[in-house]
């Protein structure tokens, strides 16, 4: 099978989803001639023409509102908001908005809306540039929530949601377009809601996404070739919906959880992964407290030194896998 980059997969699956539909096309700030601020629609221009590959002011709130009201008449816009940080300026069109519109209506109107955005750190982008606010819209309803890590994942869940009728928040970490991994040629779709086992383990589940779920593979094999330690490493997938029974499913065969992620703990998603833990029948198989590994409570800072010290790491990762197997 081939091997292509995140950043490959995800042109792909915009491609295939624009040839299949003619009203899907794709909004944003500089992302025609200059093919987005990462190069995902490099090239798309010249491919599609400037009715469906169309640049926008630097105004998040116009384009995300420009956006819902062409999802809202027909269209499928895939709108790419080049930080997630920027969201802030366009959350009313974002939560207030297209998140409500379909349940108010009696689901009469679909809001079939792509929101295309970048999270995380790495790239000493600073503190406005670089925060991990997938929390803030799961708190939502009416809005899905998902963060692919792999090639092969990022192409399946966004043709996925390109084709979804409901508001997508389609987050990618920026130091992940890189990533490389086997993508098939023949087209395919992956289910929100389903989580992906990527490692098979006895000992301890940790649940990952996004940038860190390499960091957490590697911490497990490590932890397994020097401590003899049977790490099962999940991939969540989606956020929103959340497939909670994977999860419970193997808290209760290892009896341990360690829950991964970017951004800072207090108010994480690994919070909420926990409170469902203590909410079903796995809090009974449990042989140690859960742990979560997470951002530092600061802004990201700019500094090369300091940003990598405030985000998580393979050390981080496999000293909680040691403190939850040896208590």
């Amino acid at each position: 099978m081939r091997t292509i980059t995140v950043k490959d997969a995800l042109q792909e699956a915009i491609i295939e989803e624009m040839d299949r539909d003619e009203n899907v096309f794709v909004m944003g700030e500089d992302i025609a001639e200059h093919g987005g601020i990462y190069g995902v629609t490099a090239g798309l221009l010249e491919k599609y023409g400037k009715e469906r590959i169309r640049n926008t002011p630097i105004s998040e709130s116009a384009l995300i509102g420009s956006a819902l009201g062409a999802a809202i008449t027909g269209m499928r816009p895939i709108a790419e908001l080049m930080y997630i940080d920027f969201t802030a300026v366009a959350m009313d069109q974002i939560v207030n908005q297209a998140a409500k519109i379909r349940y108010m209506f009696g689901g009469k109107v679909d809001v079939p809306l792509v929101i295309r955005t970048q999270g995380g750190g790495g790239r000493g982008s600073a503190a406005q540039h670089s925060q991990s606010l997938e929390a803030w819209f799961m708190h939502v309803p009416g809005l899905k929530v998902v963060m692919p890590s792999t090639p092969y994942d990022a192409k399946g869940l966004l043709k996925t949601a390109i084709r979804d009728d409901n508001p997508v928040m389609f987050i990618e970490q920026k130091m992940a377009y890189s990533f490389k991994g086997e993508v098939p040629e023949e087209e395919y779709l992956i289910p929100f809601g389903q989580a992906d086992i990527k490692k098979e383990g006895s000992d301890v589940t940790l649940v990952a996404n996004s940038y860190l779920l390499p960091k957490a593979l590697e911490a497990a094999k490590i932890m397994e070739e020097e401590e003899g330690i049977k790490v099962e490493v999940i991939d969540p997938l989606t956020l929103v919906p959340f497939d909670e029974e994977t999860i419970i499913k193997s808290v209760s065969k290892t009896g341990r959880l360690i829950v991964v992620h970017e951004a800072v703990k207090r108010g994480g998603f690994g919070a909420e992964i926990a409170s469902k833990i203590f909410e079903s029948d796995a809090f009974y198989y449990l042989d140690a407290p859960l742990q979560r590994v997470a951002g530092l409570e600061v802004p990201t800072p700019y500094n090369a030194k300091l940003e990598n010290f405030a985000m998580p790491d393979v050390e981080n990762i496999k000293e909680a896998i040691k403190k939850t197997c040896y208590l």
